[in-house]
């Protein structure tokens, strides 16, 4: 783990550049400077600011910070406590950056349909082969969206059809569930920011693409705990008023799941902190009227729009 303090802090970079490799706008960099001292950038004679590498790399931690859902009062407490104590944050380039993806030989729905014959198949070892492939050439969200859940409903029309036996789905589904879990344990876990509560409604037990969810959301730098299928709507109450998230997102895939969850959302108005409920899932898909019936906030029809909508509910939250 590499130090903030470890940087340079020769003067070096204008707002500019500054800018382009923090996205931080200047207007915003010189309120920070003005409001919370919290940097101090040499001022040359014509009046122009010169920044550090150290400067950057404390930015960029804040940014991160601030992506979590902190205020940036809140980080400058955190950054201030810290050096108070003869501390430096981490910065969060310590991990090397991802390479960059290689041009696939073939569509993502390609793989898609040679994971669903490795898993019908019964065959992990060529299955983790072709997960292991496509990580080469695709993104988490391309993934899930475009191998992982084609696959899964490959899978469950075979077994609609009766041309695969339901011991084969539960392998299938087992087998990705587990790979799923194991990428979202090896992701760093923040606990810090608004905290996000993600599973399934109560009685809902297809918990992959919620799964899925979860994990692009820590990916992503969230705070957020995956609890799992069939989530009661009384205990997710209790369980709110004493962890106070920001955000409860359940995927709901059917008509009961959504009756047994008439006015939660109101409910959760009363709990301390008032977290919202944010859902989605195939009965709302086509369903403006249970959307509205249900109240909270509806996140769309796929994983990358569902992401995005967590971005912008989370600085408003």
């Amino acid at each position: 783990m590499t130090s903030i303090g470890t940087y340079p802090d020769e003067p070096t970079y204008t707002i500019k550049v500054v800018q382009a490799r923090s996205g931080i706008k200047p207007v915003t960099l010189r309120a920070w400077e003005r409001r919370y001292n919290l940097l101090t950038p040499m001022r040359m004679s014509n009046g122009y600011r010169l920044y550090s590498e150290r400067d950057i790399q404390l930015l960029l931690w804040v940014q991160r910070k601030l992506d979590t859902g902190l205020s940036i009062s809140q980080v400058v407490k955190q950054f201030q406590g810290a050096r108070a104590r003869g501390f430096w944050p981490e910065t969060i380039q310590n991990v090397a950056p991802e390479p960059p993806k290689l041009k696939p030989p073939r569509p993502a729905r390609d793989y898609a349909e040679m994971l669903f014959g490795a898993l019908i198949a019964h065959n992990e070892s060529r299955a983790a082969a072709i997960l292991e492939e496509v990580k080469k050439y695709f993104d988490l969200v391309t993934i899930f969206q475009e191998v992982m859940a084609p696959s899964l409903e490959l899978v469950g029309e075979a077994w609609y059809k009766g041309e695969i036996r339901i011991a084969t789905e539960h392998f299938a589904s087992s087998y990705l569930k587990g790979k799923l879990l194991n990428t979202m344990q090896n992701l760093p876990v923040v606990k810090e920011g608004a905290l996000i509560l993600v599973g399934c409604g109560p009685e809902e037990t297809h918990e992959l693409p919620v799964l899925m969810f979860a994990v692009l959301l820590r990916q992503e730098g969230y705070f957020v705990e995956y609890l799992g299928p069939d989530l009661p709507t009384d205990d997710l109450l209790d369980y709110s008023a004493i962890v106070r998230p920001k955000l409860i997102v359940l995927s709901v895939n059917q008509e009961n799941t959504a009756k047994l969850m008439k006015g939660f959302a109101a409910e959760l108005a009363n709990v301390r902190g008032k977290p919202k409920l944010a859902y989605a899932g195939r009965y709302f898909d086509q369903n403006e009227q249970a959307r509205r019936d249900l109240g909270g906030i509806y996140l769309g029809k796929n994983l990358a729009e569902a992401l995005e909508k967590i971005k912008q509910l989370i600085t408003l939250v």
